[in-house]
């Protein structure tokens, strides 16, 4: 499917607690060599704080680099292009299980993630694809939509996948991989 050294090389961007170790985005690290952002507080994110730490992994990651972005992991890539100038190198983001800061309950539910608000809202200077699930506690698939339409993202439903973690059966996330092998070819440099 894939190959353990990926062309264009992934970038896998950790929401809250920076995906356990069991969370399929750890296991797409070591299983495809991914460089990784881990922030100085993966518990207490900002959008200054935390797209800097992006920029330095970018910065560090020699060549074309595709970014994998998961829960708070999305509002990272998002604030981050709206912070950085992003360079031609970054072929593309997968972004997968949106947060949306400005649910209603999100205070009860993630606290942390409302520092990450309000959701960038214009297009993003590079492909993007968005996964998301039809029953996601942490934004309503009609948010999704209108993110992945703010962006000008193709969006791919996951059906009924809760928030494509741990939590909902997504360690091992197969469905996902392919997916990943899909932007890889399409967004790689002819």
């Amino acid at each position: 499917m894939l190959s353990g050294m990926t062309t264009p090389r992934v970038i896998i961007v950790p929401g809250l607690g920076d995906s356990g170790p069991e969370h399929w985005q750890s296991l797409w690290t070591e299983k495809y060599g991914a460089a990784r952002v881990r922030q100085d507080d993966p518990e207490t994110p900002t959008p200054a704080t935390w797209s800097a730490r992006l920029q330095e992994v970018v910065d560090a990651t020699p060549g074309d680099v595709v970014l994998v972005g998961h829960s708070c992991g999305v509002l990272n890539i998002v604030h981050w292009a709206k912070l950085y100038p992003v360079p031609d190198r970054v072929r593309g983001a997968m972004l997968v299980g949106p947060t949306d800061p400005e649910q209603l309950d999100m205070n009860a539910k993630a606290p942390a993630v409302l520092a990450m608000g309000p959701m960038p809202m214009t297009p993003l200077p590079f492909p993007v694809l968005v996964v998301a699930s039809e029953n996601d506690p942490y934004a309503a698939f009609d948010r999704a939509e209108a993110f992945a339409d703010a962006w000008d993202a193709t969006l791919v439903t996951a059906g009924e996948a809760g928030h494509i973690n741990i939590a909902s059966g997504h360690g091992d996330w197969p469905e996902g991989e392919v997916l990943l092998a899909e932007c890889l070819d399409a967004w790689k440099r002819e």
